[in-house]
């Protein structure tokens, strides 16, 4: 299993997978990714990994494994990063696509504003999911193919921050940041599917 290793919650979801019996290789070049059957897209910052993904090359090799159906997995930054399209954010921003989904970035606030929350999940045996939120995005639009499994009211709106489409998830939230390891365990059954 890689991890998108240029910025952000490396090391945190390296254990977390670990917790699960994962190896992970750290993906910073081309020829690491072509040798992961799945990659995790960390949060972090954004616009920082848009800018590491371009000095390091890496922009054109993940387009085509998102195009090639490469299972991947984003929080926070990474599913800005997974999205087809990206408000609040700079005019050279790289996202991949990978879910048509549209977010905003930081739309729950600065850092202060921060927090967790019970949150249900649809198809999540044994109760809501211990979510952290830091500087969050939100979705405000999904395609027709895209799947919701958790959302969040906010002044009577429920806005998505847990999607799927195909072989791809992405949470607003950081599973990393807990002992809850069912999104990780998620995604490994999506990649286990994909083999």
């Amino acid at each position: 299993m890689g991890i998108l290793a240029l910025q952000g919650a490396v090391r945190e979801h390296a254990l977390a997978l670990a917790d699960l019996g994962v190896e992970t290789l750290e993906v910073r070049t081309p020829a690491q990714l072509d040798r992961v059957d799945g990659l995790v897209l960390p949060g972090g910052e954004s616009t920082a990994m848009s800018r590491l993904l371009k000095i390091f090359a890496m922009v054109e090799p993940l387009r085509e494994a998102v195009a090639a159906g490469l299972p991947m997995y984003g929080s926070c930054a990474g599913m800005i990063l997974l999205a087809s399209e990206v408000l609040d954010t700079r005019a050279d921003a790289v996202n991949f696509g990978a879910i048509d989904i549209t977010v905003r970035r930081n739309a729950f606030g600065r850092q202060i504003d921060s927090f967790e929350t019970a949150l249900p999940c649809v198809g999540m045996p044994d109760g809501p999911f211990p979510a952290v939120f830091i500087r969050a995005p939100w979705v405000e639009r999904c395609g027709p193919d895209v799947e919701v499994l958790a959302a969040v009211e906010i002044e009577g709106v429920l806005r998505p921050v847990a999607v799927r489409q195909g072989t791809a998830v992405a949470t607003s939230f950081h599973p990393e940041m807990g002992h809850d390891r069912r999104f990780h365990q998620l995604f490994l059954e999506i990649v286990g599917a994909a083999r």
